[in-house]
Formats: C-alpha cells, sequence, structure tokens
C-alpha cells in the first residue's frame, strides 16, 4: 500500500502472525501501550483475521517491511477512533530495529498517505510522558504538541499535525 525509500507497508496477513506475536511478548515494546501479550500464538492468529479496520475504513495499522530483506520490522498506521472522532497515528518496532530511523520513516509516510487519502484536516499522535522516544518520533514528522491528559499512574501526551503544515 504504500512505500519508503527503504520500506513497504501493508495489511498484515498470516505469515505475519508469528512477529506479531513475538512483538507483543516483550515487555519493552509494550510497556507504555497499556496492551497486554497475546495469551498464545492463536490469539494472534484471532487478532488478525479479526481486525476489521481495513474493510471497515480502508486502512489501519499496517506491517512494516524491509524492502532489503522482507523483514518485518513491526506495525505503523493510522486508526479512526470514532468515539474521539480522531484519526491517529501508531507504530510499534521490534527492538532490535530501535534507533534506525524506521518508524519515523514509516509514520511519516502514513501521516502523508493519510492526508491524501482520508477526510481529514488532523491527524494525532499519543505518547505516554514516560516514552520519550515515541513522543521524539512524532515531534520529527512534524506533530505539535497539544495537551497532556491523565491515563492511570501516568500522562498521555497529544501531539496534532495539520494538513499542509
Amino acid at each position: 500500500m504504500i512505500e519508503t525509500s527503504r520500506l513497504y507497508l501493508r495489511r498484515m496477513i498470516d505469515a505475519d502472525v508469528k512477529s506479531i506475536y513475538e512483538l507483543n511478548l516483550d515487555f519493552e515494546v509494550i510497556k507504555h501501550t497499556g496492551d497486554i501479550p497475546f495469551e498464545n500464538i492463536e490469539a494472534a492468529r484471532k487478532f488478525i483475521s479479526n481486525y476489521a479496520h481495513y474493510k471497515k475504513y480502508g486502512f489501519g495499522r499496517w506491517a512494516v517491511i524491509r524492502m532489503l530483506d522482507d523483514a518485518f520490522l513491526g506495525w505503523c498506521g493510522l486508526k479512526f477512533t470514532p468515539e474521539l472522532n480522531e484519526y491517529d497515528i501508531g507504530y510499534r518496532f521490534h527492538k532490535k530495529y530501535w534507533g534506525m530511523g524506521y518508524a519515523s520513516e514509516a509514520a511519516r509516510a502514513c501521516i502523508e498517505w493519510g492526508f491524501q487519502n482520508i477526510d481529514t484536516d488532523v491527524i494525532v499522535g499519543r505518547a505516554m510522558s514516560e516514552n520519550v522516544a515515541s513522543y521524539r518520533v512524532l515531534e520529527k514528522i512534524g506533530l505539535k504538541y497539544c495537551e497532556i491528559r491523565a491515563q492511570g499512574n501516568d500522562s498521555l501526551l497529544i501531539y496534532k499535525i495539520r494538513k499542509g503544515a
């Protein structure tokens, strides 16, 4: 669906199950997300097969694949939250790919795709205040800090980017 100089992003498929399962098993990867690890690999398979965002909205969190060797790096993409009437950018990568610019590259491409293909003027990003790397990615791709919301024992930083910014 989306290509950058080093990556392509596509819908998650059954072949991604093991990588998705392992991604969500890593405590360091999910500790700022509020998510819990999949119970087993079958739970990851069910998640992928029941992920309705693609069908309902035509987009969602996409698998991020490195062109060089077809390695599954993680996921990145937009999500619509009807109760907030918001489109948000999200990403999650295997630890061994942190610090290589993949999150910024993929997220920037998703933002561009969103403004070209979705009827919205604003995309938000959310990051727990302790998750410095995540909100640095949001800043690097042009989102601006807007507000802070309480979320459990932490604070959720809200960033936004407007179309044409």
